[in-house]
């Protein structure tokens, strides 16, 4: 017999990214937690999605065949929401939105997002360079690892970094190298929030801004950049999050419902290169109940 399942987790990485699970595993994974649903979410790439889908669809055949569905009030078919978190400047500021049940097929997205990939590659082959100059011994084919299709970010080069004896945690690669100022960061490139909005919205996604208080806006900034995302199609906030306290939690709540957005939640799960965050739990106390899935769905068809 299946336990019941009603929780989910809206916002996860693969190996399509910088996460550490196959979009296959995440989804495996996902399952053995307990979770009903998961939105495989990765950096700026579609590219794990249908991997995902193609899994979830084997799990659920597999939980047929053993007749696991006899109770159907106590079992629903596994779901992989396809998804993406695209990065954006607001000004000196990175921001992340989510696009949930976004049109991963959609043709004029897929060119951006080759777009930007190939821009994130130059930034990294200067990287690469400058790691050289500063006689650490990283090399492109170090950091993809043989998965050439995955979206290289700066923890991938703290990875290796650590592998390789430069450094003896992974916070000090970011701390002392490749943070903002340090001696071997590069700014990513990146676009305007308006031509991410634009592309999520043509995509067919409900965009939600991701870990609003990371960025440090504080209460009065985070609201104002909600209020200008709004302006350009943002439809909900990430009030549960890993890195959020319930009071944190609770203040995100009240400012979506304010402004009339859903509200969504996940653990910002990557794996190994995350040790501390779990899938659907995040760091112990998370919880994301089916029914904020089931807002993101109702928003879906209302506006499609």
């Amino acid at each position: 017999m299946d336990k019941i399942r009603n929780l989910v987790d809206l916002h996860t990485h693969s190996t399509a990214s910088d996460g550490t699970l196959t979009p296959a595993q995440v989804v495996r994974h996902a399952y053995d937690k307990g979770l009903k649903a998961i939105a495989l979410t990765d950096h700026d790439t579609v590219d794990g999605v249908a991997e995902a889908m193609q899994e979830c669809a084997a799990l659920n055949e597999e939980l047929a065949g053993c007749g696991v569905n006899e109770l159907k009030e106590q079992w629903n078919p596994f779901e992989v929401i396809p998804g993406i978190e695209i990065s954006c400047n607001y000004g000196k500021t990175e921001l992340h939105i989510l696009g949930l049940f976004i049109d991963y097929k959609n043709e004029e997205l897929c060119n951006a997002l080759v777009e930007i990939r190939e821009k994130r590659i130059a930034r990294n082959k200067k990287m690469v360079e400058l790691f050289q100059e500063h006689n650490m011994d990283i090399t492109l084919e170090d950091l993809y690892h043989g998965n050439y299709n995955t979206v290289i970010t700066r923890a991938h080069f703290a990875r290796i970094m650590l592998e390789k004896g430069y450094i003896k945690t992974k916070a000090e690669a970011f701390d002392r190298y490749i943070g903002p100022g340090c001696p071997l960061y590069l700014p990513k490139p990146t676009i305007t929030p308006e031509h991410a909005m634009s592309m999520l919205t043509g995509a067919k996604a409900v965009p939600v801004l991701a870990h609003p208080y990371q960025y440090k806006l504080g209460d009065a900034g985070t609201e104002e950049c909600v209020q200008y995302l709004m302006k350009l199609g943002l439809k909900g906030v990430e009030a549960y999050h890993s890195s959020n306290n319930t009071y944190e939690s609770g203040k995100l709540k009240d400012m979506a419902v304010r402004n009339g957005l859903l509200v969504t939640g996940g653990s910002d799960f990557h794996g190994a290169n995350k040790p501390d965050i779990e899938i659907g739990c995040g760091r112990g106390g998370l919880r994301v109940h089916e029914s904020l899935l089931e807002d993101v769905r109702k928003c879906k068809k209302l506006f499609s």
